[in-house]
């Protein structure tokens, strides 16, 4: 196990190329983004099927 986590802490060290600070903040303003428009987006689907499916009951108790 020790050895395990002695090769893994080597393959991030040496052999995994990591993004420059800038590029990271700015992949995570995009997704941070991305993630809020989703979330209206869904909303705004459910908020429509919410009332159609509101409109259908009311229809068939009448």
């Amino acid at each position: 196990m020790i050895n395990y986590i002695k090769e893994s802490y080597n393959e991030l060290k040496n052999h995994v190329t990591w993004t420059d600070w800038s590029e990271a903040q700015k992949l995570t303003v995009v997704v941070a983004v991305f993630s809020v428009v989703l979330a209206l987006a869904i909303w705004g689907v459910d908020t429509v099927f919410s009332g159609v499916v509101g409109q259908y009951f009311q229809w068939i108790k009448a």
